[in-house]
């Protein structure tokens, strides 16, 4: 159903024939072994790219990168990054600024979905909210010093592009219930009353309107140096519905968009548009700007989520 909504409704913009030549770029990509994130990584090599894929597992990463180089001839960096466990994260940063100098685009692209409750980090914060909001922005302040050279070497401001979703809506009360966000009594009983199928949801939601806020903290603390936008990928049929009931994923493989054009949204931000059209913007499908949840404009609560989340990252 996807595909044909896409043929009824085609995408103006085409990654193959719309992003220019990317020779000399240093990009790096989370989650770059599967779904969205490959798909991105796919287009990044096909354009000339020196393209970093950051993911967890080993195997799984060496399996795409030789896939990666059937399609496309050029050959992707396999970066270890476990965005679940902040000393990993500090490891991958490290290990990218002792290869690189620069970093030119940021996608903060991996991340999980409705997974359950008692998964956890292995700081033990919410699986969702842990690996989509506090390992992604753990990694961005680290690689803070090659963004910025990249702008100094370039003379053009580096890009963050953060993955969100429109799941962002799904997020309880004002947008952030934090005793939801860390083990323990309270959280446990948040869980309850929200019960075994909303809580995984409002979870997610916690999640990706996180990742606007931080997308929009950066915008605003380095826009001398850098642009960072959040986007909606589109419903997108990937792994990620992995963890939906057995009717769910039914429905998508009916309703959502094939994994390919999960990529072409930020793939437009990161490297069509120009800075001043994407920088602290809610981006859409298939390429344009949207209007993200009101309470995204809640500059007290980003406050406290800027602050919540440099809390967990004391002693890392």
């Amino acid at each position: 159903m996807g595909a044909i909504l896409a043929r009824i409704s085609p995408p103006s913009f085409r990654p193959e024939r719309d992003i220019p030549d990317l020779s000399g770029k240093i990009v790096l990509v989370t989650g770059g072994n599967t779904g969205i994130g490959y798909e991105t990584v796919k287009q990044l090599l096909l354009k000339n790219a020196k393209v970093y894929l950051a993911a967890r597992s080993a195997d799984k990463a060496t399996a795409a990168i030789k896939r990666l180089e059937r399609e496309t001839k050029k050959s992707a960096i396999f970066l270890q990054l476990d965005l679940a466990d902040l000393p990993s994260v500090r490891r991958a940063a490290e290990s990218f600024l002792a290869q690189e100098a620069r970093l030119d685009i940021l996608f903060n692209n991996g991340g999980v979905m409705i997974s359950p409750p008692d998964q956890l980090t292995a700081q033990n914060h919410d699986l969702q909210f842990g690996t989509n909001v506090i390992g992604h922005f753990f990694l961005t302040e680290l690689l803070l010093p090659a963004l910025a050279k990249s702008h100094e070497e370039t003379k053009v401001p580096a890009r963050i592009i953060n993955v969100s979703s429109s799941g962002h809506t799904f997020a309880p009360g004002n947008g952030m219930d934090f005793v939801s966000l860390k083990a323990g009594p309270e959280r446990d009983a948040w869980v309850k009353k929200k019960g075994s199928f909303m809580a995984p949801w409002a979870l997610y939601g916690e999640s990706k309107i996180g990742n606007i806020f931080i997308s929009n903290y950066f915008a605003k603390t380095h826009a001398d140096v850098l642009v960072s936008c959040a986007l909606h990928p589109g419903g997108i049929r990937t792994e990620l519905q992995r963890h939906a009931a057995g009717w769910q994923q039914v429905l998508s493989n009916y309703l959502l968009f094939p994994a390919p054009m999960g990529a072409y949204t930020q793939l437009w931000g990161a490297t069509v548009a120009t800075p001043a059209q994407i920088t602290a913007q809610y981006l859409v499908p298939w390429g344009k700007v949207g209007k993200a949840d009101k309470r995204t404009k809640d500059t007290k609560l980003e406050g406290e989520v800027i602050a919540y989340i440099r809390a967990q990252l004391e002693g890392f």
